[in-house]
């Protein structure tokens, strides 16, 4: 018999506990409070008492700062199933879950029969999501509605159409609608929809490590379940940001700064949007959190009285209500008023679910964020995000990055970020024991700088160039010298990516080799001469390479062969980028790149082509090089 307190958790069993750490993680900072991680362990199956709470946060929490990280929790968890018998405890106390269904089954990326634990709750709303933002296009008309009551929704995912859509509703034309297999829906052209659609909820932000499109055509319900609240949540936030909405300068607290405001995630936002409209409403309710603090439905039935339009005729009736589950579920009637009946039902709302709150509260300030006006004379210094930057970011976070990214020059500061990424580009490269992981709150710029002057440190070893770049730059936010440093990261990641050429290897020689390695794969009629030429700015080239590699994607019905205009020139482009994430090329360059020749975004379109080609063939980079 194994020892029990040795504890060795099975990849199932950690998805899940990052899964519930995720949910409860309000404002993406990659912690939790002492009151979420009690609702947290019970997820998973541990209920402790108040006591052993704060007693196992006090050994766990090695910072001191009242809260615990996703390592920590981990560790913790393992510590208390060592008290207890691992195997059967933690099968038991997912099927006994309440609003949970299990659902078991075999399959190459789960030997053991593993039982998934699904929530019904996201289920539902997740489903209903999709039939209220689809219901208006004609391609997902077989599909829906998505019975919202049974697993339907990982049946009608299955095709891609559904994922393709959704994508595009999140993020507007990341997809190109031409590349959409949308009829004779064989396995093959099944998989081709959802190669398409992981490779371009990627290029959104979309963090799809261990997800394949063959886990997605099986239904594997905790696969198609992170996904779409991914594809769901970036919708929803993206544009909660002073860019978008100007009107949140009035969020500011005293002694801030409109860039202390940028400083701030969607989740902080949204929380301070929630207790701004609460004081004006004159209340005393505020909330800190989007699951215990939001059980009463106090805050929000003033939430929506003061946002809704008077005309709507939304009331504070629901505070009459002593039951918690009544008074919620009259709190959603009211909601309902002003069409944002949204991704909770009563329960939700009791319980807590911090995931499904935070949409909720989003999707109200995405259609009545009610906020006054900008007077004219103020001259507001708001950054928006360029479409570079958005592409790094994007990148970050499709890496699987913790925590989440949303500002670069905020959220790279303390090297934590940049350390993941080179260990992604080159694993070991980094000595994690000359890293801070947690600050000291009297030395904290001093260890956040000494970070970042080991990142230039480990570039500087990877043979980047960084001239004129210090750790205090890259702490300071600079901008043109914090993103050098990511494009490097980005470059070094993308050529690690071929197969037996990794991060700071032959980097010098990279370049030249991809070059050589498309020419050779085109016709004569089609080389070109450096991944500058102007001559690939109608994407022609670029559509015949990716035919040499897998011809089964190209349609030429659709392709402009005479592009003369830029918007000539961006249609192909966009067919061009659709077709190699289709032909399965994990592509974060945008069409504008391609049109306009930027260099840079140009050569990892052809290295992502190139991998793809490599590893279909079996064909290591090395034994390419050899061949020359």
């Amino acid at each position: 018999m194994a020892n029990r307190n040795t504890v060795h958790l099975t990849q199932e069993q950690i998805n899940d506990l990052r899964e519930t750490f995720n949910s409860l993680d309000d404002d993406g900072n990659g912690k939790i409070s002492l009151t979420e991680l009690g609702n947290a362990l019970e997820t998973v199956g541990i209920k402790l008492a108040g006591y052993e709470l704060r007693q196992v946060m006090a050994k766990f929490d090695t910072s001191g700062d009242g809260c615990i990280d996703m390592n920590e929790f981990k560790q913790l968890y393992t510590s208390e199933k060592s008290k207890r018998d691992i195997g059967v405890t933690f099968s038991k106390a997912v099927k006994a879950r309440e609003g949970v269904n299990t659902l078991g089954g075999t399959s190459q990326a789960s030997v053991e029969g593993t039982t998934h634990t699904v929530r019904e709750a996201e289920t539902v709303a997740f489903s209903q999501w999709i039939n209220s933002n689809l219901k208006d296009d004609p391609d997902c008309q077989p599909l829906l509605p998505v019975n919202s009551e049974n697993n339907e929704l990982f049946e009608k995912t299955k095709n891609g159409i559904i994922l393709c859509k959704l994508i595009n509703k999140s993020a507007p034309a990341t997809i190109d609608e031409r590349t959409i297999n949308k009829t004779n829906l064989s396995v093959y052209r099944r998989h081709e929809n959802l190669t398409l659609a992981i490779n371009s909820a990627q290029s959104i932000g979309c963090s799809t490590v261990n997800i394949g499109p063959d886990d997605l055509d099986l239904g594997k319900p905790h696969l198609v379940l992170g996904l779409l609240w991914q594809i769901i949540r970036i919708g929803l936030l993206s544009d909660i940001n002073l860019a978008h909405h100007p009107g949140l300068i009035h969020l500011l607290e005293e002694g801030e700064t409109l860039e202390d405001l940028q400083k701030l995630t969607p989740e902080q936002i949204l929380l301070r949007w929630v207790n701004y409209h609460l004081k004006r409403a004159g209340t005393n309710t505020r909330i800190k959190n989007f699951s215990e603090d939001i059980k009463d439905s106090e805050a929000y039935t003033y939430l929506l009285h003061q946002i809704a339009p008077r005309e709507n005729g939304v009331d504070l009736s629901p505070l009459g209500i002593s039951d918690r589950h009544q008074r919620a579920e009259a709190m959603l009637r009211e909601a309902n008023k002003i069409g944002c009946r949204s991704f909770v039902g009563p329960s939700d709302v009791v319980e807590g679910n911090a995931k499904l709150n935070l949409a909720f509260v989003a999707n109200l300030f995405n259609n009545y964020p009610a906020l006054e006006g900008v007077d004219e004379n103020v001259e507001l210094n708001i950054h928006e995000e360029t479409r570079e930057e958005k592409t790094y970011r994007n990148w970050m976070n499709s890496m699987g990055v913790s925590p989440y990214v949303h500002y670069i020059y905020n959220d790279l500061i303390d090297g934590l970020i940049i350390f993941q990424l080179y260990d992604i580009c080159k694993p070991g490269v980094v000595d994690w024991n000359k890293v801070h992981k947690k600050f000291n709150k009297l030395k904290a710029n001093f260890e956040k700088i000494e970070n970042c002057n080991y990142a230039c440190e480990l570039g500087h070893k990877l043979d980047f160039s960084l001239v004129g770049v210090g750790g205090k730059d890259i702490h300071d936010g600079n901008q043109t010298l914090t993103l050098a440093l990511v494009w490097q990261l980005m470059r070094a990641y993308t050529i690690s990516v071929l197969s037996g050429l990794s991060a700071g290897t032959n980097n010098k020689n990279a370049e030249k080799l991809i070059l050589e390695w498309a020419n050779n794969r085109l016709d004569k009629t089609a080389k070109f001469t450096s991944f500058g030429d102007p001559n690939l700015a109608d994407s022609i080239i670029l559509i015949k390479l990716i035919e040499k590699i897998k011809p089964s994607v190209v349609d030429w019905k659709v392709v402009l062969q005479d592009a003369p205009t830029y918007e000539d020139k961006l249609a192909n482009a966009r067919y061009a980028i659709g077709i190699a994430r289709k032909a399965g090329a994990k592509v974060y360059a945008l069409p504008e790149d391609i049109v306009e020749v930027k260099q840079k975004m140009v050569m990892t379109i052809f290295a992502c082509l190139m991998a793809r080609d490599l590893s279909q063939n079996g064909q290591a980079v090395t034994d390419s090089m050899q061949a020359k």
